[in-house]
């Protein structure tokens, strides 16, 4: 199934690659650095980097920015709030948030593959209080307790 996603092009963008899948078989799609001068992070920092890209996400979908693997793994270069979401009536800029959780500067430069961005469905939720919720085999254990042989 293929969406379209309208995009509007910012002047400091104009000249950097459409995102694109990478292979047939990609899930994200590349978001690249428009920045007009390199920008260094340093370790424990973070930027807010733009893409110089506006879009409109169709209708009952969203638009996930995740990190990149190879980034994370080789510098440490990760997104706070991954995913982060583009939500279908949100028509400024996409920006990436990038936190350097590594050792050494990380510099970002024009047309750097910073982020992936993923379309994905959203389901819409109506909250509906109760007095008390179905009983499960795991109940109320959490934060690792499925983990530990028992459920609690």
């Amino acid at each position: 199934m293929t969406e379209e996603i309208a995009v509007r092009r910012l002047p400091h963008g104009a000249d950097l690659p459409l995102p694109a899948y990478a292979t047939e078989g990609a899930a994200g799609m590349d978001l690249l650095a428009a920045v007009n001068a390199p920008v260094t992070i340093e370790p424990g920092g973070r930027a807010l980097i733009p893409t110089g890209l506006c879009v409109a996400v169709p209708e009952g979908c969203e638009l996930q920015v995740r990190p990149r693997s190879g980034l994370a793994l080789r510098h440490g270069l990760v997104l706070p709030n991954s995913p982060g979401t583009i939500d279908a009536d949100y028509r400024g800029e996409v920006q990436v948030i990038l936190l350097n959780a590594g050792d050494q500067p990380f510099v970002v430069t024009r047309g750097l593959r910073i982020a992936q961005a993923v379309l994905a469905p959203v389901l819409r939720a109506r909250w509906r209080e109760v007095d008390a919720l179905d009983e499960t085999t795991r109940g109320t254990g959490g934060f690792g307790s499925t983990g530990r042989g028992g459920t609690r």
